[in-house]
């Protein structure tokens, strides 16, 4: 049995439904206010009953808010006594700093948890990050968005994957109290590549893989600290100091530890079983002294790079033409 209803009645309801959800009293007001969802806009509303029990549905051109989330899809479906929405078709979720989206959701309104599935993309609205998946999930309350199955990212001129993609944000006063990334996290097979841009022709590029790669991000998008770790390995181009190449460097240990300055690799550390070896700079551009998994994704970026000319430039993870 189907009913409709009007935008209002059921953008109604669902704020009642929140309300009634959340602890009465005063020094709860914020919280309640935080706590509603409100139905922004819907061409039709349908209620009714079906196998799984008393429903509430948006269909077509559906906006959402909560809180400082913005969310969007065709249709959003919610059943009596779970404390979760489904939403169908060109699901979104943006704050204004970074914007998800996928062809399904489910957001979990007792946790503001947001699943995403099926041609998953996501980017920082600064340009500073870009990434896809088959799976993604947000979550509001902890500050993370993770990107699960075949995940790879772009940083700037680099590139980033590995079967899971973890992002922590954290409010930056200097740019309007907005979320910027304060570290990523890459899982199982990870991989971190950077194109040498000290000599453009033949393309070399410098490569860390391992089991896991953790990176500490600055207020200025620039990476501070690089931990590679479990089957540690990397590859980096050498020059000496009147920037001519010298070879290329291999290194491999159960650790891989990098500390950068203004934005330049300052420190490496290995440790752990360390081995090396270094090749002559006629190597350079050679495909074989790669690391193993390396493979340059560039063209599945979902979204170019800026080509304004007053868009961020991002540099890249080693750039040594500073």
């Amino acid at each position: 049995m189907k009913r409709l209803f009007s935008p209002i009645l059921l953008a109604a309801g669902l704020t009642l439904l929140q309300l009634a959800l959340t602890p009465p009293g005063g020094q709860n007001t914020l919280h309640a206010e935080n706590s509603k969802i409100i139905l922004r806009h819907a061409d039709m509303i349908e209620g009714g009953e079906d196998a799984v029990g008393p429903y509430r549905a948006a269909i077509g051109n559906v906006e959402m808010l909560k809180g400082e989330l913005t969310m969007t899809c065709r249709r959003t479906t919610d059943y009596d006594g779970q404390n979760r929405i489904i939403m169908n078709g060109d699901v979104s979720i943006s704050d204004g700093s970074m914007e998800v989206f996928g062809d399904d959701g489910v957001f979990y309104t007792d946790r503001e948890v947001l699943e995403l599935s099926g041609n998953v993309r996501g980017r920082m609205k600064d340009n500073s990050l870009a990434v896809r998946s088959k799976k993604g999930m947000f979550n509001n309350d902890e500050s993370q968005l993770w990107f699960y199955d075949d995940a790879v990212g772009w940083k700037g001129k680099d590139q980033v994957s590995g079967e899971i993609i973890l992002l922590h944000f954290r409010k930056s006063e200097k740019k309007g109290d907005k979320r910027t990334i304060d570290e990523m996290q890459l899982h199982g097979n990870a991989f971190y590549a950077s194109p040498d841009t000290l000599i453009q022709s033949p393309v070399g590029y410098d490569q860390m893989s391992g089991k896991k790669i953790v990176a500490l991000i600055g207020e200025n998008s620039r990476i501070e600290g690089l931990t590679v770790t479990g089957q540690a390995e990397s590859l980096f181009h050498l020059y000496d100091e009147n920037s001519k190449p010298t070879g290329i460097n291999y290194s491999s240990g159960d650790r891989i530890r990098m500390i950068f300055r203004e934005g330049r690799m300052h420190t490496m550390k290995v440790t752990g079983n360390a081995e090396g070896t270094e090749y002559p700079a006629s190597f350079r551009g050679e495909e074989s002294i790669n690391l193993p998994k390396f493979a340059w994704r560039a063209a599945e970026n979902p979204w170019a790079p800026p080509e304004k000319k007053d868009a961020p430039v991002f540099e890249g993870l080693f750039d040594r033409d500073k």
